[in-house]
């Protein structure tokens, strides 16, 4: 999808790597745009992310899986990363609290929530699964 040979797929792929939010924007039913920060986790070839069950970005995913996300730009307004893609609930993906690598980039931030990873899974209990189909930004 990008070129990590260039200085911009390096930073995207650092971006990917260690920022610990991403914005994902969804449509809602009247067409406005709901952005959510979001925590996530890049795979190499989709990102996943954890919601609770009855957030309205699931229900507004499964009628309209288009969806954009980005990073927050530095102080100046530099280093933007937007990306494009398709995202649908998948039931298939092993619970947050079980997957090695969110718990490897969240583990340390969950006491935070007042949880524990197993109770953090249970209340975000519902995988988005992301792929992606373009990316811009400078």
């Amino acid at each position: 999808m990008w070129d990590t040979t260039t200085e911009f797929g390096q930073r995207i792929a650092r971006r990917l790597a260690e920022e610990q939010i991403i914005w994902l924007v969804t449509t809602g039913q009247d067409g406005t745009p709901q952005p959510s920060p979001v925590w996530f986790v890049w795979d190499g070839a989709t990102m996943r992310i954890f919601t609770k069950p009855d957030a309205p970005k699931v229900r507004n995913i499964q009628a309209r899986p288009r969806i954009a996300l980005h990073f927050n730009s530095d102080a100046s307004g530099g280093d933007v990363i937007v990306f494009l893609g398709t995202a649908a609930v998948d039931p298939t993906t092993t619970a947050a609290h079980l997957l090695s690598a969110y718990l490897a980039k969240y583990g340390a931030s969950i006491p935070a929530l007042g949880m524990t990873p197993e109770q953090m899974g249970a209340v975000y209990s519902t995988a988005i699964r992301v792929t992606l189909t373009k990316v811009r930004g400078f």
